[in-house]
């Protein structure tokens, strides 16, 4: 048991427990759908200090679910300090029902979770100091871990839309994009936005359909090509309804791009395996490399589960892997415009190293227009 000062929301939230260790963007890490069924441990110790904007969570609607289950911090949050800031971190934990911690040993955590993997646990915060602490080790035994559970349900949209806000630049902040010229199908097993203004700014107009679309649903949008997004949980608990629907449009021939849990979800699909990962990658510095061109890109992650090259099929080959621990991180189909990484190239963590993905699915799904 470890304690410390409770912040943002009253009550307690039990998950896994996984470490991050980027330095800025703690507002987007907190409202990512990925994060949905974990406690985030940030490994930079002042957290909080810029405060929150409206502007910078990465799901559009302020009611929504989090996703994330709590964070864990090692200094007391400050008051804001950023022209861009709206209101104190701590006032924003409580009104998205986030439970935090600080005053925690963050250090000793990681090092915890480095050396023997993500446990499930619990954190608590009742300004009485009134806890039942038999009770919560109980709820954070009982809870059932991130294998085998599908989680998209609690994140994906509940209908269809069109986006079409561009990235934030300094000039103009957030513009609207009229009369794009492909028009992409994005699948939401639980979307960042900035993913979304990616594929507008490279010139997409974007339709955007919930999980549980069928290969059916998409294919009557008339789309030149098809997004599939990051989300939570079990690659394979989600594949179970998913993945048919994916092998479906992989048949079809359109071009094909998968980000996080949607490039888990497109390697199964395409016949390869996924399993958890010891304690996952969690950050915005990780290196990885692109074998198709040789270069080296400073890329944002998270996720829990990985794609086993082993299980690779001959059709499918390796395009990207990380330079931390080798393991995968991007395939392309050899004999259909199909391809996905496992990092989120929209983050900006190089700050633009991987927008030259999104660019490549626009020329693929050019070439496919065009006969190529």
């Amino acid at each position: 048991m470890i304690a410390g000062q409770g912040l943002g929301a009253v009550g307690s939230a039990v998950g896994e427990v996984c470490f991050n260790t980027a330095m800025t963007g703690y507002q987007e890490i907190l409202t990512d759908p990925s994060y949905t069924g974990q406690i985030i441990t940030f490994t930079f110790p002042h957290i909080g200090n810029v405060g929150v904007n409206d502007d910078d969570s990465e799901v559009s609607n302020l009611a929504a679910t989090s996703g994330v289950r709590g964070c864990i911090l090692r200094a007391a949050i400050t008051e804001p300090s950023n022209y861009r800031a709206t209101r104190h971190f701590d006032q924003w934990l409580k009104e998205r029902g986030i439970v935090a911690i600080a005053g925690v040993d963050t250090r000793a955590l990681t090092a915890r979770i480095r050396a023997h993997g993500m446990p499930n646990g619990v954190i608590a915060h009742s300004p009485d100091g009134d806890f039942d602490i038999a009770a919560l080790k109980a709820e954070a035994a009982a809870w059932p871990g991130l294998e085998g559970m599908d989680l998209v349900p609690e994140v994906t949209t509940g209908q269809s839309y069109t986006w079409n806000e561009t990235r934030w630049s300094w000039l103009d902040g957030y513009k609207r994009q009229e009369n794009a010229g492909v028009h992409v199908v994005a699948i939401d097993y639980g979307l960042k936005r900035n993913i979304l203004r990616c594929l507008v700014s490279a010139g997409c107009r974007v339709t955007v359909l919930p999980a549980t679309a069928s290969a059916e649903d998409v294919l009557a949008r008339q789309p030149d090509g098809i997004f599939l997004s990051n989300g939570p949980g079990d690659p394979a608990a989600t594949g179970e309804y998913a993945v048919p629907q994916i092998k479906k449009l992989l048949d079809t021939g359109l071009p094909m791009f998968g980000i996080c849990l949607g490039h888990q979800m497109m390697a199964r699909a395409l016949g390869a395996s996924t399993s958890k990962m010891h304690q996952g990658h969690h950050g915005a510095n990780h290196p990885v490399k692109d074998h198709t061109t040789g270069k080296v890109e400073i890329t944002s992650m998270n996720h829990g589960f990985a794609v086993d090259r082993e299980s690779l099929p001959d059709d499918v080959v390796e395009t990207h892997v990380s330079l931390f621990d080798g393991s995968n991180c991007g395939i392309a189909a050899r004999n259909r415009p199909a391809f996905s990484v496992q990092y989120h190239p929209e983050a900006s963590p190089g700050p633009q190293d991987s927008h030259y993905l999104f660019e490549r699915f626009i020329a693929a799904i050019e070439a496919h227009r065009q006969g190529g």
